[in-house]
This record gives C-alpha cells, structure tokens and sequence, in this order.
C-alpha cells in the first residue's frame, strides 16, 4: 500500500498555535496553523481508502450553511478549496469515484465534511460511534447527532459498523474492530472519551511498520511524548471543550504514551491536528 498524508483543513483559531517553549522537540520556534489530518491509502484490492474527510468542497462554498456560524466564527477554517480530500486526490490523477472507503476516527464536522465529495463510498465507523448516532435511545445520541452536520449526511452516507473480533487486541488495545469488506490490513481501534465512540485507525505501510491515526484522542504531541504529559495552553481549552468522558480520554491518552514509548520501533502515533506531527511526518 501508499499512503498520503493530507492536511484537509487548516485552522486558524487553534491557531496559531506557538509552543510554551522553542525548544526542537516541543515543535520549535514561530507558529503554525492546526490542521486536519486525514490519510489516502492506496490498495490493490479495495480502491482508494480515505481515513477521515476533513473539511469538503461544500463547506468550503458555504461555510455558515454546512459547518454552523457559530463553529465558523470560532475555529476560523481557512476555507481554501485546494485543502480539500477531493482536490488532492484530482492533483494526485485519481477521480471521485476511486475512493471506494472512508473510515471515520469519529462523526465531529472537521472529521465528515468531505463526505459529500464521495456519496458512493462505504463510511466505517467504530461499531459504538455507529450506535451512538443511529439509536434514539443511546445515552449521547443528540450529542452525537448535532455534531455530525446535517449537510454532511443529507445524501445519505453509508454508515458502516466496523466488525467486532472477540478477543482481538492489537499492542494491548483490546476490542478491536474490522472495517467490514477491506482485505487491507486496517484496523479500527477503540481511543475512547472524545466521543462516545471515538476511535484511532491503524493501518501497515508497505515497510510493515503501523501508522495510527488516533483522532482527536490528543491534541499535541507533547501529551504523549513528554513525562509528565506537556498539555499545550491552546489545545487544552478546545479539547476539554469537546470531549465527552473526561477520565476515559485521560486513560486513553496514557495508553497511548505507552504505546510511544515501548513501541516507536513499530507504531507511528500521530493525532489528527497537531502541526508539528504533520510537518515532520
């Protein structure tokens, strides 16, 4: 497999985003814009797999109408349509209608505005995020709901719940799921405590080392890669803002800073805005 690594949606308000020291290893001197990283895996068997949206040709358009005035005026996207995923793939030679797959890490705006851009494509979602959103009955459903923007499912998108593997674990993460259908090697891996199904997604380079995209299971690198955990002063507020089990996004965080540091011979860890990651990857 190749893998593409794209920024499909710069963010201002996060940004910029300068760290509390200038030191290399907490992202250097000056400022950058977050970002919203999302992964083009290409295949043999299933096509081209999309691993989050981003931001999409709509919104992009018309920002207010599809992403809501009030998360405009907040976050303050740059909105420049060469960010979006469909774009880049066109840049890369490939048309709409090769992305067969899109898996999601969670159903949060920033993560689905691209789905429009590929109606046909088949949406994997960790089975809990499914249920969440699907379930009038399920404990965060309007939660869920009012964060998945009524534009980015107006055609009707086809959720997909990931297959459970009982007793499947992958580097002592257990629950782990399948994307139904890929004959990739691509695991849906549960990060609970963003979202009520929040998910990181792991998938094998063609050098058998593991990417994984853990979402919004942090924010900045200095969350797992320093002792104590370095939370960024920008970052903080806007995570706490948004997660919806506090206690579990800390002990996923924390197993995540494990996996960092007893696995970096073998996993790559990185999160979805962070630009720092972005730019060193």
């Amino acid at each position: 497999m190749r893998i593409h690594h794209l920024n499909c949606g710069s963010l201002r308000t996060i940004a910029p985003v300068g760290g509390e020291s200038t030191a290399a290893e907490d992202g250097g001197p000056g400022e950058r814009a977050a970002v919203s990283r999302c992964l083009l895996v290409e295949t043999d068997t299933d096509g081209l797999i999309l691993v989050d949206s981003g931001l999409g040709t709509a919104d992009v358009r018309q920002p207010e109408q599809s992403l809501g005035a009030e998360w405009i005026a907040h976050v303050q996207p740059v909105l420049d349509p060469e960010e979006t995923a469909l774009r880049q793939l066109v840049r890369l030679g490939y048309a709409p209608g090769d992305v067969r797959h899109i898996v999601l890490t969670h159903l949060h705006r920033d993560h689905t505005g691209g789905l429009p851009d590929f109606p046909h494509a088949r949406v994997h979602l960790h089975p809990e995020e499914y249920r969440t959103v699907t379930d009038p009955a399920a404990a965060h459903h309007r939660h869920t709901l009012d964060r998945f923007m009524p534009a980015h499912r107006a055609h009707g998108p086809l959720l997909t719940p990931a297959d459970a593997d009982p007793g499947a674990e992958w580097f002592g993460f257990p629950g782990v799921t399948r994307p139904r259908g890929l004959g990739c090697e691509l695991l849906v891996v549960p990060l609970p405590g963003h979202s009520a199904g929040h998910a990181g997604v792991a998938v094998r380079d063609a050098d058998g080392r593991w990417l994984l995209h853990a979402g919004d299971a942090y924010m900045y690198h200095g969350e797992i890669a320093h002792t104590p955990p370095r939370e960024h002063p920008v970052f903080e507020p806007v995570q706490r803002g948004a997660q919806i089990d506090p206690a579990s996004r800390t002990t996923t965080r924390d197993r995540l800073r494990a996996l960092h540091r007893d696995h970096a011979d073998q996993v790559t860890v990185f999160s979805a805005h962070d630009p720092w990651e972005f730019a060193g990857r």
